[in-house]
Order: C-alpha cells, then structure tokens, then sequence
C-alpha cells in the first residue's frame, strides 16, 4: 500500500519524482479547521487535531471493507496520499458540517475531515473555502512532548504554515499506522489516539531521520522544496521495534 523507509522507493506516495502513482487518477483528503476571528485556535491544537482526524478517518468503519466510503479511500490510498487543509468560520463551517465526514475536537481546535475526492472534483461548499490564512500561533508556552505518547517531529530548519504543516502532521500520522503491527494499532485506536506534534531541535533532527522511523518527504506541490523531509513520526511501539 506504502513505503514509509526515510528514503521514498519509486512508487512511494511522498516521491518528489513522478512515478506509477501518478497515472493513478489522483485524489485528496480533504480537511477543514475551523477559525473563528475572535477565537483561532492554538497552532499546535490545530496540527495535532489534524493528525488524530487523520487517524480517526483511518480507522473509521466506514473506511474499510464494505464500508461506504472504502472505495474512495483505497482510490486515494493507491495515488499520492495529498491532503488539503482549508479553513472555515460561521456559516462556511456550519455548510462543511452537513457534509459526510468526521469532526474531530482537541483543547480548543475543531477539524473535520472527509472521505477523499477527485482532486478537480471537490464539493462546492468546501472548493470555495480558502487554502490561505491558516497562520496560527501558540499564544502560551508549548510543553515537551511525553516520551510515552507518539510524537510527530517537525524539521526544525523549514518554514510552514499552520495548514501545510497539518497535511505534514497528518502524513506522519498515517505512515505510523501503517508501520505498526496490528495490537499497536488497536490500542491506539482503542486510547483515542493520543500524540504530540512537536518541533524537533535542529541538535536531535539528523538522529531523527536516521533512526528507521517513519519519514515524511514532502512531493513538493506548495511551499517547499520537493524531497523536503517534512516529519518524523516517533511512536514508542516502532522505537521499541
């Protein structure tokens, strides 16, 4: 389904370089935050909402097997794995949540997320909604991440967006339930999916992507460079591995 090794193989669905997948007719997993004027939520709430929402649709009934939205998940999951982060207030996220999907909450943070459509096919009350303005901060200090909960690093030496940098949460998120043997999966699941999304300093980033964990390498499409390592998904069950 993947290839989640630090280095992409050339049918892996983070591959800067076009390869198999991109004959596939390509989809995207759509994401809505939502940010009201008067109470956006913190940068980190919203990247870590994203990744559990992410994890969430995963593992949802209806993502698998017969389930209703199985087909357009494994079209999804056979092409590169794009996300989308847009962003809603007011009536915009009122229309984004008559929509089939999953909203998922953090300390403050609300993102709903969808089953994937066909990138030129997205429904019009959520194409309309605006990719821009996703620029979030931490209003208060961000504690260290538990070394016990999975943990998505950030590289430390790039620049991005609260909205790109919950795609590249969310990516790490999905590889690391790739990776995991299936009673990881399952307790994970069965805890609500708890993580941190974290900036690594930039002293314990080249150990990072050197240890075997999962390693997001972004294709390049916005913001950054193609190859760019993005994140490293640091959960205790593949360390221990």
């Amino acid at each position: 389904m993947s290839d989640d090794r630090t280095t992409p193989a050339p049918d892996s669905p983070f591959r800067p370089d076009p390869g198999a997948r991109d004959a596939a007719p390509q989809f995207v997993l759509p994401l809505v935050v939502r940010i009201e004027r008067a109470a956006p939520p913190p940068r980190t709430d919203a990247l870590e909402t994203a990744a559990r929402a992410v994890l969430v649709m995963l593992s949802d009934a209806r993502s698998v097997g017969e389930g209703e939205w199985a087909g357009a998940m494994r079209d999804w999951q056979d092409a590169r794995i794009r996300k989308v982060v847009r962003r809603a207030r007011g009536a915009e996220w009122r229309r984004a949540e008559a929509l089939p999907g999953i909203t998922v909450t953090g300390k403050s943070a609300e993102v709903r997320v969808f089953p994937p459509v066909p990138l030129d096919g997205w429904p019009k009350d959520l194409a309309r909604l605006q990719v821009s303005g996703t620029d979030l901060d931490d209003p208060d200090t961000v504690p260290p991440a538990d070394p016990a909960v999975p943990t998505l690093w950030l590289n430390p030496d790039l620049d991005m967006s609260a909205g790109k940098a919950m795609a590249q949460a969310g990516h790490g998120a999905q590889l690391a339930w790739w990776r995991l043997p299936d009673e990881a999966r399952a307790a994970w699941h069965a805890t609500g999916f708890p993580l941190a999304v974290r900036t690594a300093s930039p002293a314990r980033w080249p150990a990072l992507t050197a240890g075997g964990l999962p390693t997001v390498r972004d294709a390049g499409f916005t913001e950054i460079a193609p190859g760019s390592c993005t994140v490293v998904a640091d959960h205790p069950a593949l360390r221990a591995g």
